[in-house]
C-alpha cells in the first residue's frame, strides 16, 4: 500500500506542475492556431468532423495527445455534410476566454497526473528515476513513445481537417506506442544484438504499416497554418514530457532521501 500511495503521490505533483506549464503553453501557441481554423470552418461552410485524437497523439487533446495527446491527447470522423442550421444545438462548450482556459488547466493537470502515473511506476521496474537529469531522459522517452512516434502518422489535426474512422486511428495509436515502447526498453535494457535487431522492427513495423488515412485530405486549412500547429504542437508536448519527467526526479528525489526504492520512503 506505501508503494501505491507512493507512486500517487508523485504523479499527483508532477502532473499538476506539467499540465500548468502545458496549458500555459497552449494559450499562446496552440489555441489562436485553433481559433484561426475554426474561422476557416466556420467560412467552408460550417463542415465538421470529430477530430479529437486518441489519448495522447496531440496533448492539447491529451491535447492532444491517448493515451491524451494531447496527450498527447490527443472520435469517429463524419462525411462531408451540408451546413446545420444556425440554431442546432451544438451542445454545451467553455466560453472562449478565462473559462477555456481554467477548463484547459483542469484537463492538462488530469491528462499529466495519468502520465506521470505511468512514468513512474514503469520507472521503478528500472530502479527509478533518482534526480532531475535522470527524469529528463526518461521524460524525453515519453515524449518519443506518445507523441513523436504516433504523430509521424497521424499528425495533429485543425478543425475543418479530415480524419480517417476513428477506430482505426485508436488502433494504429495504440499499436504505434506499445510498439515504440517496448522497442525503446529493449535498447535501454537489452544490450544484445538479436533483441536490439528486435527493438529496430517492432519500431519501425507500425510506419511500414501505415496509419489510417482519410478518403481525401481537400479542408479549408491553409497548409502552412496546419504546419504552425503540428510544429507547435510537438514542441509543447516536449517540454511537456521534460518538465514531468524532471519533477518526478525532483520530487522522487526530495522524499525517498537514503531510501533505494518508493516502497522503503515515505514510512
Amino acid at each position: 500500500m506505501n508503494l501505491f500511495r507512493n507512486v500517487v503521490f508523485i504523479a499527483a505533483i508532477a502532473g499538476l506542475v506539467a499540465g500548468v506549464v502545458l496549458a500555459c503553453m497552449q494559450a499562446y501557441a496552440t489555441v489562436p492556431l485553433i481559433l484561426k481554423a475554426e474561422v476557416y470552418e466556420q467560412a467552408g461552410g460550417g463542415h465538421h468532423h470529430d477530430h479529437a485524437a486518441p489519448a495522447a497523439t496531440d496533448t492539447n487533446a491529451m491535447s492532444t495527445a491517448a493515451p491524451a495527446a494531447n496527450a498527447m491527447s490527443s472520435a469517429a470522423p463524419a462525411p462531408a455534410e451540408a451546413a446545420a442550421p444556425a440554431a442546432e444545438d451544438e451542445g454545451w462548450a467553455p466560453a472562449d476566454g478565462f473559462e477555456r482556459f481554467a477548463f484547459s488547466v483542469v484537463a492538462n493537470i488530469v491528462t499529466g497526473i495519468g502520465f506521470a502515473l505511468i512514468l513512474v511506476a514503469v520507472s521503478e521496474f528500472a530502479g527509478g528515476i533518482g534526480n532531475w537529469r535522470q527524469g529528463v531522459f526518461w521524460g524525453l522517452a515519453g515524449f518519443a513513445v506518445f507523441t513523436l512516434a504516433p504523430g509521424l502518422g497521424l499528425p495533429p489535426e485543425l478543425p475543418a481537417m479530415p480524419a480517417a474512422d476513428l477506430t482505426q486511428r485508436q488502433i494504429w495509436w495504440w499499436a504505434t506506442v506499445v510498439a515504440t515502447a517496448a522497442g525503446l526498453g529493449l535498447i535501454a535494457f537489452r544490450k544484445s544484438l538479436p533483441l536490439v535487431i528486435l527493438a529496430v522492427l517492432l519500431i519501425v513495423a507500425p510506419h511500414v504499416v501505415g496509419a489510417p488515412q482519410p478518403d481525401s485530405f481537400e479542408t479549408p486549412i491553409p497548409e502552412g497554418l496546419h504546419h504552425q500547429f503540428v510544429v507547435a504542437v510537438t514542441v509543447t508536448n516536449l517540454v511537456f514530457w521534460l518538465v514531468l519527467g524532471a519533477v518526478v526526479g525532483v520530487v522522487r528525489g526530495r522524499f525517498t532521501g537514503t531510501a533505494t526504492s518508493l516502497r522503503d520512503s515515505f514510512a
